[in-house]
C-alpha cells in the first residue's frame, strides 16, 4: 500500500528552520528567587535587547518568549522561542504579576496571595 500523506512545503520550511537555528543559537540566562512575599523569574538571552523578551499569562501558564523572524523567498516566518514557560502555583496573585528590566534582566515578579500560608476550613457533613 502505497503511503499518500503530504507535508506542506512551508512546514517543511519552518522545520528545516528550526532545526538550522538550534544549533545556532544562545542558551537563555534564567534565575529563579525566592523573596519574602513574592517569587521572582529572572532572564536574559545574550545578544537579544530585553525589550523583545514578551511575558504571557493565558490558562494559567506563565510564559516568557521571544520572536525571530526570517525571510524566505517573498515570506516572513515568525517563531516563537520560549525562554521559559511553567504553571502558576495557586499561592500567586496572578491578577498583580508585573514585569520590568532590571541589570539587563527581565524581572517577573510573582507575588503570593492570601493562600501562601495554607489554606485550612472545617468542612460541615451534611446527613
Amino acid at each position: 500500500m502505497k503511503n499518500t500523506n503530504i507535508i506542506p512545503q512551508e512546514l517543511l520550511h519552518s522545520i528545516d528552520v528550526a532545526n538550522t537555528l538550534n544549533g545556532g543559537t544562545s542558551q537563555p540566562i534564567l534565575e529563579l528567587q525566592q523573596h519574602v512575599g513574592y517569587r521572582e523569574v529572572r532572564c536574559s538571552v545574550p545578544g537579544l535587547l530585553e525589550n523583545s523578551l514578551q511575558v504571557e499569562i493565558h490558562n494559567n501558564i506563565l510564559s516568557i518568549y521571544y520572536k525571530q523572524c526570517f525571510q524566505f523567498n517573498e515570506t516572513e516566518i515568525e517563531i516563537p522561542r520560549v525562554v521559559y514557560r511553567k504553571p502558576i502555583p495557586y499561592f500567586i496573585d496572578v491578577i498583580n504579576i508585573s514585569a520590568n528590566v532590571e541589570d539587563r534582566f527581565l524581572s517577573v515578579r510573582l507575588p503570593y496571595n492570601e493562600l501562601a500560608d495554607g489554606y485550612h476550613r472545617k468542612v460541615n457533613i451534611g446527613l
